[in-house]
């Protein structure tokens, strides 16, 4: 089976979930950094950390990746997101901004 390599700042954003890491998914996005969450919006850090507590990191979910793709400034994922027992396959399109995250859009894989 192929690995697949998301581009960085994502790989590293990845690998922050995954490990639960709070403070290092809160650094990767850019100051004026926002969450797009199936239209609910999530901007700056405190509004993304207080989704993240409820909905994200804070569920202890995992990102198991199936597809990565990049267009433009645009790092697309498809991933199976498992938390509290349920999976669902997701679609997270990031734009990166310098080293960081300047948005993430979640929908539905």
């Amino acid at each position: 089976m192929t690995e697949l390599h998301p581009p960085e700042p994502v790989a590293s954003f990845i690998d922050a979930v995954n490990r639960h890491d709070e403070c290092a998914v809160l650094d990767a996005f850019a100051p004026g950094g926002y969450v797009d969450d199936w239209g609910r919006m999530y901007c700056g850090r405190d509004q993304i950390k207080a989704w993240s507590d409820s909905e994200f990191v804070g569920t202890t979910g995992t990102l198991r990746l199936r597809e990565v793709d990049v267009e433009g400034d645009v790092i697309m994922v498809v991933v199976d997101w498992t938390a509290a027992g349920a999976e669902e396959l997701s679609r997270f399109e990031f734009v990166p901004e310098g080293r960081w995250i300047a948005s993430m859009t979640i929908r539905e894989g």
